[in-house]
């Protein structure tokens, strides 16, 4: 035990020396937990029934007394949030404090939920409609992991749009760990947004998405260079309306824009931008 002993006595003058402690009575972050529970109780509002059982009789009851819950929880992990942000210099809560500002972005938050479900409405039709695996709006609700990812990524980008930091990067590694696709915050995306199989894709945070786009499983849509100085620029392409991007492609740089219509071809590797109607594909010897 004198060993174990040692090894305890070390790791506290460890903690001291080296932080990495999130705890109540310091500078307390959000915690994993935490934010998977909300992210899990959010999915669960915006489809009511897919995750637990629920009376539709008492759905308007149910409705309020989650929102009013799920509510008081998110504004005191974005309050957070905020504080981080302001400790770095990043952010200024002004004179209403943190709290003042959290509450703000919640109830705005919860106000753009109806904006985000009609949003998904197009994203559920364009997988029904570009999947003939796809029998149901349901089943894609229930188990389609591209779907899965952009429901939490709309959420989250809405947080990120607010300059809530954390919180949006960790329900995007949340639903990264759960469906295998990486979709950063920031990225921007349009409607009609499908994700087939997924596996693999990585969308990165200056991505511009346009409408009724869709991804086979590995794309990435990534920067040309990632050093630390370029933070803050357009480091992501742009890719325009009807454009579909199939599997394992690569697509460079915050210059490079995919025109509209064009069609992107398997393991295909592109830095320049090409012009709308385009298809690119591999040549094979």
């Amino acid at each position: 035990m004198k060993r174990l002993d040692k090894s305890i006595d070390m790791l506290l003058k460890n903690y001291n020396s080296h932080g990495m402690v999130n705890h109540s009575e310091g500078e307390n972050l959000p915690g994993r937990e935490s934010i998977e529970n909300i992210v899990y109780s959010l999915e669960e509002l915006l489809f009511p029934g897919y995750l637990e059982n629920i009376d539709y009789v008492n759905l308007s009851n149910i409705t309020g007394k989650k929102v009013n819950s799920l509510a008081q929880i998110l504004r005191s992990e974005v309050e957070k949030s905020l504080a981080f942000s302001v400790r770095l210099g990043v952010l200024s809560c002004g004179h209403g404090g943190c709290r003042a500002v959290a509450d703000m972005v919640v109830d705005e938050f919860f106000e753009e939920l109806p904006k985000i479900r009609v949003l998904l409405s197009e994203d559920l039709k364009a997988a029904v409609r570009g999947d003939p695996a796809a029998k149901s709006n349901d089943e894609v609700i229930l188990s389609y992991p591209g779907f899965q990812a952009i429901t939490v990524h709309r959420m989250a980008h809405f947080l990120w749009s607010r300059q809530v930091p954390l919180i949006p990067r960790m329900m995007n590694e949340l639903i990264h760990r759960r469906t295998g696709i990486d979709i950063h915050p920031g990225a921007q995306i349009n409607g009609s947004f499908f994700i087939d199989h997924g596996t693999g894709i990585v969308i990165g945070e200056t991505t511009v998405i346009g409408s009724n786009v869709k991804l086979y499983q590995g794309v990435t849509l990534g920067a040309l260079s990632v050093k630390k100085e370029e933070s803050g620029q357009k480091r992501h392409p742009t890719i325009e309306d009807n454009v579909t991007i199939y599997a394992n492609a690569t697509i460079l740089g915050g210059e490079t824009v995919i025109g509209s219509g064009s069609i992107i071809g398997g393991s295909v590797w592109i830095v320049h931008s090409v012009p709308s109607g385009s298809k690119i594909y591999l040549k094979r010897d």
